[in-house]
């Protein structure tokens, strides 16, 4: 995780390098920065109709270059990073193809998206059932391109699949139809404004819409309105203010008004006939035009840091980082977390194959956090307690956002979203150098899976997924296992699955294997009793008394004497949690005390029975590693009786089997002693050994 982050903080370092880097090329080939100003008098009239058409303007009436240039003036200073912007979106809609606009199939679908948005602006075609529609298809188009830059959403409503809705609403001929919010108050009236001119045409119908929506946002005319409107609630509000020569404002600035209703008001000032120059100089704005944005921490003069455009995408980003909505903060989220989920990709050293299954597991536990990480949040800021926290958080916000290093972020932020095959490429280039440099740290340390082959990987994988189903516990601890524990044989996992007990596997605390009961073997003739084992750093510690001996001695023909080939034969039989079959039929007239008696004694080692547990079958192989007990090995036994080497015991069950390899009783639960617990699997007789 920190390591995915370090690289993803390294990566946006190298992203803004780069973009200093391209300002220095351009610097170097051109001599200018993009916050340098243009005169507009230097612009060609094709140029200066491009930056009109970006900001809003109409310029219809204006036949002479210099009353373009003057417009574009009076609408605020052009830079060349402006002109670079607006040149670069008109050659992109001049190769698009048609903008995509929304086909309404009936009336639901209509109140959804116009009438039920209350923060965007619709125009809306309807074509009358059996007419033709008020545009052609080509006009249409380059409508549909001129009003998308600026928000403004569009739809087409034929009458003829809910003919019954447009006789309601009245529509009994092709129209036009513009929605808006009639308030600046949040979530506030939609209205419906039909075009009822005789002209249908696009600068006409664009006049229309622009004008109906400057109606919206609050004009200032006088001195005192404007000293009013300054000092009124200066602690909450935050107000975007534009002083401009102007009859009305640009198109790009009313249709923020409509995006921001409910978190900033905007305000145009009308200066043309502006009675009192000093109020002005009172509140600080010393030219014309000027944006300001009024906050509780201050004014902040819009345009004058880098990336500061007059357009619709530069301004957004820029109110977006001064008051964000939710929305705004999760997106935002939703974007590092998968950027830092891509990561893995290049961090995991592995099979092609292992490194997209990691990639999408990544991804799914990483936005599944992120969505439920974010409900608590949702919940606590709808509390009104908080309401004093999330006014503070943003007044450092604020005040983070207004400096010059948060400028060139927003600069970068609209630079790469403009150009994503550069940010795609840089993304992956970074991507190849840091499984280059991770190729290199674990060089020396590459264990065997990271060198395996995508189809051995995939064989491993189905290994992990089938062993899941039949040990659930085991399998989580370590995905995906390059060893399997099945066998050759089909059958068994159907065998196993026919046992839930032996596949639902409880979640164990490991703890109790410190108490299970711990010896050495003795062979005949050493002294001493039954000895305590001290933790010898393998996380066990005594349980067996010096005291608990037992009667008895190796000499005796009455040594039980169990052969290697009858433990395997036992641990066969009962893999399926069975008893294993007694070949004796006098086994029940051999027991003494808790043991079982064989009349012959083993025949590779004389062991001393007498320090052998009173609660332990009588064994002479372990049937984990399928050796023979030696003098002086250290075993272990479970509350079933069943006793191994305890190497082989503890590593068996720090594996998630929670059982005994022999009979399957439950390795954590006691079991009760009783004669027929001695009959265990693992204590099968010779032949011929009777009374």
């Amino acid at each position: 995780m920190w390591l995915k982050l370090f690289f993803l903080l390294l990566y946006f370092m190298v992203l803004f390098l780069l973009a200093r880097f391209f300002e220095a090329v351009v610097w170097y080939e051109t001599g200018m920065f993009a916050t340098q100003l243009v005169d507009p008098v230097s612009l060609s009239y094709k140029k200066l109709k491009t930056i009109l058409e970006c900001r809003g303007l109409g310029y219809s009436g204006l036949a002479e270059k210099k009353e373009v240039s003057n417009l574009v003036e009076k609408s605020g200073e052009l830079t060349h990073g402006e002109l670079y912007s607006a040149i670069k979106k008109e050659n992109e809609q001049t190769e698009a193809e048609d903008s995509s606009t929304t086909v309404f199939s009936g009336e639901i679908h209509f109140y959804e998206l116009v009438e039920d948005t209350k923060d965007g602006i619709w125009l809306v075609q309807v074509i009358a059932q059996n007419q033709e529609a008020p545009l052609s298809q080509s006009n249409w188009g380059k409508m549909v391109q001129k009003v998308t830059q600026f928000g403004i959403r569009t739809g087409t409503f034929n009458c003829s699949s809910d003919n019954s809705s447009c006789m309601k609403r009245g529509w009994q001929r092709s129209t036009l139809v513009m929605s808006a919010p009639q308030t600046s108050a949040s979530k506030g009236k939609v209205m419906l404004k039909e075009y009822t001119h005789q002209y249908v045409e696009i600068e006409r119908i664009f006049r229309w819409m622009t004008s109906h929506v400057a109606h919206r946002i609050k004009t200032l005319r006088h001195s005192e309105q404007l000293m009013e409107e300054w000092h009124s609630d200066p602690a909450r509000s935050i107000k975007m203010f534009l002083f401009a020569h102007l009859a009305q404002p640009p198109v790009f600035f009313s249709s923020l008004s409509v995006k921001f209703t409910g978190r900033i008001e905007f305000i145009f000032v009308d200066v043309r006939q502006w009675d009192n120059r000093s109020s002005l100089l009172d509140i600080g704005v010393t030219q014309s035009p000027a944006y300001i944005l009024k906050m509780p921490e201050g004014i902040y003069r819009y345009g004058n840091s880098t990336g500061e455009f007059l357009s619709l995408a530069a301004m957004d980003t820029f109110l977006r980082s001064v008051q964000p909505e939710v929305n705004d903060l999760f997106v935002l989220s939703l974007v590092l977390i998968n950027l830092l989920s891509w990561m893995d990709l290049f961090i995991t050293q592995a099979a092609t194959v292992k490194r997209f299954v990691v990639l999408i597991r990544t991804l799914g536990t990483y936005n599944s956090i992120l969505l439920v990480s974010w409900l608590p949040v949702l919940a606590l800021l709808q509390l009104p307690y908080l309401d004093m926290l999330y006014g503070f958080s943003l007044k450092l916000l604020r005040y983070a956002d207004t400096t010059t290093l948060a400028s060139l972020v927003r600069a970068d932020w609209t630079f790469y979203s403009s150009h994503p095959a550069l940010f795609l490429s840089t993304y992956l280039a970074h991507g190849l150098l840091v499984d280059y440099f991770e190729k290199k740290r674990r060089c020396g340390t590459r264990n065997q899976e990271d060198g395996s082959t995508n189809l051995e990987w995939l064989a491993s994988l189905w290994d992990w997924y089938t062993s899941c189903l039949l040990h659930p516990i085991a399998s989580l601890q370590q995905f995906p296992s390059d060893q399997s524990d099945w066998e050759d044989d089909p059958s068994f996992l159907l065998e196993r699955l026919a046992f839930p007990d032996l596949w639902l596997r409880p979640l164990v605390n490991v703890d109790y294997i410190k108490a299970l009961p711990t010896w050495r073997l003795r062979a005949d003739g050493v002294s001493g009793g039954l000895q305590d084992i001290e933790n010898d750093g393998s996380c066990l510690e005594p349980f067996v008394s010096s005291d608990s001996g037992v009667s008895g001695h190796p000499d005796d023909p009455t040594v039980v004497h169990i052969a290697a080939s009858s433990s395997v034969d036992a641990d066969r039989s009962c893999s399926d949690g069975s008893a294993a079959p007694v070949d004796s039929p006098s086994a029940n007239k051999m027991l003494k005390g808790p043991h079982l008696t064989s009349p012959r004694p083993p025949t590779h080692l004389q062991c001393d029975w007498s320090q052998w547990p009173a609660n332990m079958l009588l064994c002479s192989e372990c049937v984990v590693c399928l050796e023979n007990f030696m003098e002086e090995e250290l075993l272990m036994g479970l509350p079933c009786g069943h006793a191994f080497h305890q190497q082989c015991i503890v590593v068996w069950l720090a594996a998630g089997r929670h059982c005994c390899p022999v009979c399957r009783w439950p390795s954590y639960k006691k079991k009760r002693a009783s004669v027929s617990s001695f009959l265990a699997p693992q204590t099968q007789m010779h032949p011929g050994t009777g009374d």
